[in-house]
C-alpha cells in the first residue's frame, strides 16, 4: 500500500504541474483575435516602453524564452504571431526578464551562470548514460546501477534543480515586471487582469514542469537496464 501511495504522489508532483500549465495556456489561448496587436507587437512596444529598443523580438520553436547573451525575447508562432490573451500575457512576462536584465537583477545573473556551468554537467551524464549498456555488457557488475543513478541526476536532475531554485526569478519577471507593466500601459481588457495572472503563474512555471516531466526518463531507462 506504501508503495502504491509512493507512486501516486510521484505521479501527481510530475503530471500535476505539467497539466495545470499546459491547461492554462491553452484555456485562453481562446479566442485567438482577443486582442488588437500579436504577442510580437506587444512586446515591442513594452520593450521601447522600458528604453530597450536594441532588444530584438523574434520567432522561435524552440519555447518562448529571453536570451539574456543574444539580447532577444523569442516567442513562439502561436505567441509571435497571436491575439489572444495568453499570447500577449506570455509575451509580457518574457520582457519581464529583459526589463530583469536591464536592471542587473541578480536572480537572473544566478541563473544564466548556472545554465552555463549545467550544460557541461549535463553532457557528462550523457556519456556516463552512453557506456552503461557497454559495461553491463563487458561486467554484469552491480557498478552499473550506480552509473546509471548518476548519468540519471546529471542529465535530467540538473535543469531541474536549476529552474527549481530559480523559481522565484520566474514569478518576480511576472508580476513584478509584466504585470505592472500590463497594468501601467493600459494593454489588458477590463476583466481580464484576474486571468492574465494565471496565465502569468503559468509561465513562470513551464520550465519546471517540463523539466519534472524528463525525470521520468530515468524510470524508463532503469527499467530498460533491468531486463
Amino acid at each position: 500500500m506504501l508503495y502504491v501511495l509512493i507512486i501516486i504522489t510521484a505521479v501527481v508532483l510530475i503530471f500535476g504541474p505539467s497539466y495545470w500549465v499546459r491547461h492554462t495556456l491553452e484555456k485562453y489561448s481562446y479566442p485567438q483575435d482577443r486582442y488588437t496587436v500579436t504577442g510580437s507587437e506587444l512586446a515591442r512596444i513594452l520593450l521601447d516602453w522600458a528604453g530597450l529598443q536594441s532588444v530584438k523580438v523574434e520567432k522561435t520553436d524552440q519555447g518562448d524564452h529571453y536570451d539574456p547573451v543574444a539580447k532577444a525575447v523569442r516567442l513562439m508562432a502561436d505567441k509571435f504571431n497571436g491575439k489572444s490573451l495568453t499570447a500577449i500575457t506570455v509575451a509580457a512576462h518574457e520582457v519581464g526578464h529583459a526589463v530583469q536584465d536591464r536592471d542587473e537583477y541578480p536572480p537572473l545573473k544566478m541563473r544564466t551562470r548556472l545554465v552555463q556551468i549545467a550544460a557541461p554537467v549535463e553532457k557528462l551524464g550523457a556519456a556516463i548514460l552512453m557506456i552503461v549498456p557497454f559495461i553491463m555488457v563487458v561486467t554484469h557488475a552491480p557498478v552499473v546501477g550506480v552509473l546509471f543513478f548518476v548519468g540519471g541526476v546529471l542529465t535530467l536532475g540538473t535543469s531541474t534543480l536549476i529552474h527549481l531554485v530559480t523559481l522565484p526569478m520566474e514569478l518576480h519577471a511576472s508580476f513584478a515586471r509584466a504585470l505592472p507593466m500590463l497594468d501601467k500601459g493600459g494593454h489588458l481588457i477590463e476583466g481580464d487582469e484576474q486571468h492574465a495572472r494565471k496565465i502569468l503563474k503559468a509561465a513562470a512555471w513551464t520550465y519546471v514542469s517540463a523539466s519534472l516531466m524528463t525525470l521520468l526518463n530515468i524510470g524508463r531507462w532503469w527499467a530498460i537496464l533491468r531486463r
